[in-house]
């Protein structure tokens, strides 16, 4: 029997990213997972959680610090993407919980990177695109970024923005939005 409510986990990832292509022999690697717990039965968000990961195959550059705020220092004090997918798991139960993110790129970049590095993917199959269902609540024809959502929403940005904790809290805050229009869904991917 589950003693825990039905909560849901939404996640937004940074990764390693350039001002133009890739340089050679790296790769688009998570280096921050932002995790908030959404209760949404009391239509709340109920804890703020942050990971960084050790990129493996690329590195830090000066354009991604800019974005994020992250260093190369700081993820190097990170642990392994596997380690962390073993805590995504483990200590946030993303294989049993539903978990949502701001379009598709966290999703897709968890697989790829889960394929390229033979690792455990760590979430269930019951994944939904909280930015394709924000804008059809909204009756929008183009999915708006997390910041425009947020001023449509009429919702803060509370804050940086391309920091995974922080975009993962101010998502739950979109969640809640959508919730209190009684039009979230769970959707299952493959």
């Amino acid at each position: 029997m589950n003693d825990e409510p039905d909560l849901l986990n939404v996640v937004d990832v940074e990764a390693t990213c350039w001002a133009g292509q890739a340089p050679p022999s790296q790769v688009h690697e998570i280096i921050e997972i932002g995790l908030t717990v959404v209760d949404p039965a009391a239509r709340t968000r109920l804890a703020r959680h942050r990971l960084l990961v050790r990129p493996a195959r690329s590195t830090v550059s000066p354009f991604c610090t800019e974005l994020t705020g992250l260093t190369q220092a700081e993820v190097d004090s990170g642990v392994t993407f596997a380690e962390a997918c073993r805590l995504l798991a483990v200590e946030h139960r993303a294989g049993s919980r539903p978990w949502a993110s701001w379009g598709d790129y966290d999703r897709k970049q968890f697989r790829r990177q889960c394929e390229q590095t033979a690792t455990t993917y760590p979430f269930g199959h019951r994944h939904t695109n909280a930015k394709q269902v924000f804008a059809e609540t909204r009756g929008l024809r183009r999915r708006p970024g997390m910041a425009q959502a947020l001023v449509t929403a009429g919702l803060p940005l509370e804050g940086r923005h391309h920091s995974g904790a922080d975009d993962a809290w101010n998502i739950g805050a979109l969640v809640l939005d959508i919730l209190e229009r009684d039009a979230w869904r769970v959707t299952h991917t493959g």
